[in-house]
């Protein structure tokens, strides 16, 4: 017998030319939450391709209860209890939630499919979650935080023993995050063990039972959660001690560069706040406070109603994103994928998105005045890429965003409006990423950072202003503000 339910030994994976995992192991113990933890490229995801199935080692061996597999398949890691919930749901949307539960095994007798017991099962299954989910209801019909749940259910309808969450809460609100906790801990309970992979470190620190550190395809380290720190992790990481997260700033209050008057939008009402050069300013709030609509305005990618934005002392239209960009204003918008870049393109392409103008001549690329342009760039943010022809959808998500913040800087703005500028990145780039924004605003750049990390806020911003329902209710200072002051403003707690 052995103490673990999942063991991994001496794992090893090649790509031509590359070798992603270098003699790697995990052990899993029954009804544990184990977290993996390292920057983005350290070896995580392709680990729990292997384990899932999905792909195959090179070299080692894979042990479930002591016994000995290769999974040439994820209906083979099924099988033996492994299942794998991805960050993007491998869900079908127009099907109903029991179809999805029990897709490729649905129940037949006879050559019909037993329907009333497929969805008695499901209901059963949601039960045990704790769920009110009509298993008759279409996926499409669904929150994403029930979408997620409906993945768990997937996982308990094949006897899963080994869950692994890859970023579960990357789209979900702070409720449905207590949620998700509620239910791991009741599989936990049930002796199901959970590998959990976030970037986000508070929450490894909550949930977890167990931490792993990888880096660069080698393991580093496993610590039990409560004997081991913050420091200790990052350090771990990123093979060095980051001594401060984020810059000392000693930021000298200047002119009014960006003058906001009673803008009426989208999720946005009567929002009226002043701008300084070389600041940062915080807006934050809960889901829909209206603070990343806010931004998509001021932008001129979403209308405004009413009321007026005055840039350097002259009243801008916020009509267009192009129209802003001349106006001197660059946003680095939320869903970098989507949003801010071009995945099948070039590294070199993306950058040179918002400033064509500026490397032609008669509508014609200059292409050394191009290749100039975004070598100097690439040095100047350290972006990490084999050469600017890369296709920017292979780098890692640190080296994505920082390809975004290329992108916007090659046009010059004055005002830059960063939303959500860390999203999905590693800690180690998160603490270039806000280096970078301390340097910017020393070359006199003024920067209104939106996030719903409140201690990325809190440690970078200067001052912070809170929505509720699409107006501020509070101006922070920096030297007030906490978490807990923040969060009772933004929930309305505090009058």
């Amino acid at each position: 017998m052995t103490d673990y339910i999942l063991e991994l030994k001496n794992i090893t994976k090649t790509f031509p030319g590359v070798r992603a995992l270098d003699n790697v192991h995990l052990q899993i113990a029954p009804g544990e939450v184990h977290a993996l933890c390292g920057e983005n490229g350290a070896g995580k995801s392709t680990l729990m391709k292997i384990i899932s199935g999905a792909q195959k080692y090179t070299s080692g061996e894979i042990l479930v209860d002591g016994k000995s597999y290769v999974f040439e398949s994820t209906s083979e890691a099924q099988n033996v209890g492994i299942s794998m919930i991805y960050q993007e749901f491998n869900l079908v949307p127009h099907l109903s939630v029991a179809e999805n539960i029990f897709l490729g095994r649905l129940k037949t007798k006879n050559g019909a499919v037993q329907w009333k017991q497929i969805y008695n099962d499901a209901n059963e299954i949601l039960e045990k979650l704790g769920l009110d989910i009509d298993p008759h209801k279409t996926v499409s019909s669904l929150s994403v935080a029930h979408m997620q749940m409906v993945e768990i259910a997937k996982c308990l309808s094949i006897n899963a023993r080994v869950i692994i969450m890859d970023e579960p809460t990357a789209a979900l609100t702070d409720e449905e995050i207590r949620v998700l906790f509620d239910i791991i801990a009741s599989l936990k309970k049930q002796g199901i063990s959970i590998i959990y992979i976030s970037h986000r470190m508070d929450e490894i620190f909550t949930i977890s039972d167990t931490i792993t550190v990888f880096r660069d395809g080698k393991y580093i380290k496993t610590l039990k959660t409560q004997n081991t720190n913050y420091d200790e992790l990052v350090s771990l990481m990123v093979g060095q001690s980051i001594e401060k997260l984020y810059p000392d700033r000693a930021y000298q209050k200047g002119e009014v560069v960006l003058d906001v008057k009673n803008l009426v939008g989208k999720a946005v009402n009567d929002v009226s706040f002043q701008l300084y050069k070389g600041e940062i300013l915080g807006i934050c709030g809960l889901l829909g406070a209206g603070n990343i609509e806010l931004s998509k305005i001021i932008y001129g990618a979403t209308r405004k109603t009413s009321g007026s934005v005055i840039k350097d002392g002259r009243e801008i239209k916020c009509k267009d994103p192009y129209t802003s960009i001349k106006d001197g204003i660059g946003l680095v918008p939320d869903d970098r994928k989507n949003d801010g870049l071009v995945l099948m393109r070039s590294v070199k392409e993306n950058i040179s998105l918002s400033s064509l103008k500026g490397i032609s001549t008669n509508g014609f690329i200059i292409s050394s005045r191009e290749n100039t342009k975004v070598a100097n760039v690439i040095e100047a943010l350290s972006v990490k890429v084999p050469s600017p022809e890369h296709i920017v959808g292979n780098l890692s998500g640190g080296n994505q965003q920082k390809v975004v913040f290329a992108k916007v800087l090659q046009a010059s703005p004055d005002i830059l409006i960063l939303d959500e500028p860390t999203r999905g990145v590693d800690v180690g780039a998160k603490a270039e990423i806000y280096q970078i924004i301390d340097l910017l605003t020393k070359k006199g750049k003024s920067i209104i950072l939106i996030s719903s990390d409140l201690p990325e806020v809190i440690g970078m911003c200067d001052r912070i202003l809170v929505m509720k329902e699409g107006k501020i209710v509070k101006e922070v200072l920096k030297s007030e503000a906490t978490q807990e002051i923040i969060l009772s403003y933004a929930a309305g707690g505090v009058v």
